[in-house]
């Protein structure tokens, strides 16, 4: 079967521009870098850009010492009756008596704090019989804080004095009444010791320390404890005459800190 086939010049064109475009960029990609600006880097950056921080950390300890001015004791009345109403009724009675005593010594009533009260029966246990009621006995305790230590000996002896064989005193202990501002002056301590240490080891090591860059205190700081005087109770007739003496010796205080600094 006869036929006719009529192309057309333009198409011929067209695909000739196609092939040679093609050839051309065949070409082109076998020529290794050519097509790369010649600004990109080819070697990997750092995370930062930058050279690692140079730091100095060194940890010292500040100690200063200070004097305890104020005292606290626990004063303790104990009163034994027949029936509970009026075993409570004496020890309340008592212990009136006694706090209005220690307020003529700048205790005031802020000064006091209750911190107990017991009541129980007591018995007897005679032989081959079964126990007998002999009262009630009602303690109450407080925790009394003088302000002034040269008047916390007198206001022991007015207490026991005051409140008789029912009054007990024990526990006595001397404080400080400021201590923050003790521990200023330990924290001073501290940094200027962990100055001292960071610049002997960069001036070995022939280099400078630049600016404090992290600065805190390691663990909680020492406070002192309250130091015990007597622990054991006291009968009013063992302190009618006793001017009670004291000795406050002293308290020391402890910081610790840890400074950072940076190599200059």
């Amino acid at each position: 079967m006869n036929g006719s086939v009529t192309v057309s010049v333009k198409s011929v064109l067209l695909a000739a521009l196609v092939l040679l475009g093609l050839v051309t960029a065949y070409l082109l990609g076998g020529q290794g870098d050519v097509g790369v600006p010649a600004s990109a880097s080819t070697e990997p950056e750092s995370a930062t850009g930058q050279e690692p921080q140079r730091l100095v950390r060194m940890t010292a300890s500040g100690e200063a010492t200070a004097v305890p001015d104020e005292m606290s004791f626990v004063l303790s009345v104990t009163a034994k009756r027949d029936n509970l109403d009026d075993a409570l009724a004496a020890a309340s009675t008592t212990m009136r008596r006694v706090l209005a005593e220690l307020e003529k010594h700048d205790v005031t009533k802020t000064d006091v704090q209750t911190t107990g009260l017991q009541m129980h029966p007591e018995y007897d246990y005679p032989a081959y019989s079964p126990p007998v009621l002999t009262g009630y006995r009602v303690t109450q305790r407080a925790t009394v804080h003088v302000r002034e230590l040269a008047k916390g000996g007198t206001a022991v002896a007015a207490a026991v004095q005051t409140g008789g064989n029912g009054v007990r005193v024990r526990n006595i202990r001397l404080e400080i009444g400021d201590p923050d501002s003790v521990l200023e002056l330990a924290r001073d301590a501290a940094v200027e010791e962990a100055t001292a240490k960071a610049e002997q080891y960069a001036g070995a090591t022939g280099q400078a320390l630049g600016d404090v860059v992290g600065i805190r205190e390691v663990g909680t700081p020492a406070r002192p404890a309250a130091q015990p005087v007597y622990l054991q109770s006291y009968r009013s007739a063992a302190l009618a005459d006793l001017k009670m003496p004291i000795r406050a010796g002293e308290d020391e205080l402890k910081v610790q800190v840890e400074v950072v600094w940076s190599i200059a």
